[in-house]
């Protein structure tokens, strides 16, 4: 697959993703989605503002922030809590809480889940959302 049809891949699948939901990826959701996907890495959330429609018109900050809100509640986004920046998310509706390897030295940012329930959460929490994040090198920089 090339660039181009990944990112067309991942948009329609996170459309229908909403669809069973029942909740709408409305043109700024998805462009905002679209920013992320397209990243390098994670993103804050002012950078996403400068790219969005700049000029007369333009998208404000509670716009952004609120496109990254409903991103991160439906699982198509994680907010990576250590540098206040966000990433897409490719698992969609895998259960568990997104585990993040993040490079020191690239900032590419892999995602896996963490399937297992945690085993030492307190009687009687309710856990509503959980990120881990590692620190290191990714494989290419450890290469190079």
């Amino acid at each position: 697959m090339t660039l181009h049809s990944d990112l067309t891949h991942s948009l329609a699948e996170a459309e229908a993703l909403c669809a069973r939901k029942g909740v709408s990826l409305t043109p700024i959701r998805k462009r905002v989605l679209e920013l992320l996907l397209d990243a390098d890495g994670p993103v804050k959330a002012y950078d996403l503002l400068a790219q969005l429609k700049p000029g007369a018109g333009a998208a404000q900050p509670p716009t952004v922030y609120r496109a990254l809100d409903f991103l991160v509640s439906t699982g198509l986004a994680h907010k990576v809590e250590s540098l206040n920046a966000y990433t897409a998310c490719i698992h969609g509706e895998e259960a568990g809480g997104p585990v993040l390897f993040i490079c020191e030295k690239c900032g590419a940012v892999q995602e896996q889940h963490a399937h297992a329930k945690l085993k030492d959460m307190p009687e009687g929490f309710q856990l509503t959302r959980s990120v881990v994040e590692h620190y290191g090198l990714c494989a290419n920089c450890q290469a190079a």
